[in-house]
């Protein structure tokens, strides 16, 4: 756990992953057929991830493939004007696009639709991988859909080898996507394979179950790797909380209620939330709760990336909020 905990405390990450654009109509509450006027924001959950640590006080630099044209470039500016080291980021040519999501700022009948065809980001390599000086970061982070398709899948997990072999942290978001896999075995192989190499998992019910074979086991999935390889593992089920496990440690967790504007964006705070908390020292309970209130402040506003909250934001909100939910272990 030392180790972990010391890589974090360098606040200073290394992020593997997609950035994409979102588009969402304008005003919050108009459906996408019946808007006139949309805006655009950075998105992608790595990309999210790694403008969330930057906002709230930590580095992080993004290892990805963008496309050479305005919509790539678009991202790299995004990620450029948040803070985030873009010397990794690599665009390529031919038909290979950027990812697009058009989503809505409502919660009932909720539509997302996210265009994936030929995506730029699969196109991050095993030489991209290497050129990366991994020493120079405390801890590496990624989310599953990196591991969704070739060549980005076989790069990714040379990075982990490479972040091992430095003395860095894996930090794994799940963040099981169906449409971007070719299977749902496949997918199920290849997250339990990343899992098991990972330091700290995060995941929700659905994804934990997913990846034992059945949701009924997702937690004990969770508790499981705990006890074998990770040494954090948050297992996220919505309204209802979070139990990680750390060592001989149980701990259970409340979220703070908000009206929702949106679902999309909660899980990316979160993790921005929760390793800039410990990596300013704060306890294991105290980050997950902070993040659990940036969580909390993305879904109440439009937009993913430009949602997440700076420290003057997380600071507000928690000064006005009544506290998280009491949950019963």
């Amino acid at each position: 756990m030392q180790g972990v905990l010391a890589g974090i405390a360098q606040n200073n990450f290394v992020v593997l992953g997609r950035a994409g654009m979102d588009f969402f109509p304008d005003p919050p509450g108009t459906k996408t057929e019946e808007s006139e006027t949309f805006r655009a924001g950075l998105g992608g959950s790595s990309a999210n991830i790694a403008a969330g640590l930057v906002k709230l006080g930590g580095k992080a630099a993004l290892v990805t493939s963008v496309s050479d044209d305005s919509v790539g470039r678009y991202c790299l500016k995004q990620l450029q004007d948040y803070g985030v080291n873009c010397t990794h980021v690599k665009s390529v040519g031919g038909e290979f696009r950027n990812s697009l999501a058009v989503y809505e700022s409502r919660v009932n009948d909720h539509q997302s639709v996210i265009y994936r065809n030929g995506a730029a980001d699969f196109q991050f390599t095993i030489p991209d991988a290497e050129e990366v000086v991994y020493k120079d970061f405390g801890a590496l982070v990624t989310a599953g859909t990196v591991f969704a398709a070739e060549p980005s899948r076989s790069a990714a997990f040379h990075a982990f080898d490479l972040a091992k072999a430095a003395g860095l942290p894996i930090i794994f978001d799940i963040d099981y996507r169906p449409y971007s896999w070719p299977s749902a075995e496949v997918a199920a192989e290849v997250l339990s394979r990343a899992g098991a190499m990972s330091d700290v998992i995060v995941g929700n019910d659905e994804e934990f179950g997913f990846m034992a074979g059945d949701i009924k086991k997702g937690l004990g999935k969770a508790r499981g790797l705990s006890q074998t390889s990770a040494k954090i593992v948050i297992y996220k089920m919505g309204e209802k909380g979070a139990i990680t496990f750390a060592d001989d440690l149980e701990l259970h967790t409340g979220i703070y209620s908000v009206i929702p504007l949106k679902p999309t964006g909660a899980g990316d705070s979160f993790m921005a939330g929760f390793l800039v908390s410990m990596a300013q020292g704060l306890s294991l309970e105290q980050s997950i709760l902070r993040g659990s209130a940036c969580a909390a402040i993305v879904v109440g506003k439009p937009g993913c990336a430009p949602a997440m909250p700076y420290p003057g934001d997380l600071e507000t909100f928690l000064a006005q909020h009544p506290g998280p939910s009491d949950i019963k272990g």
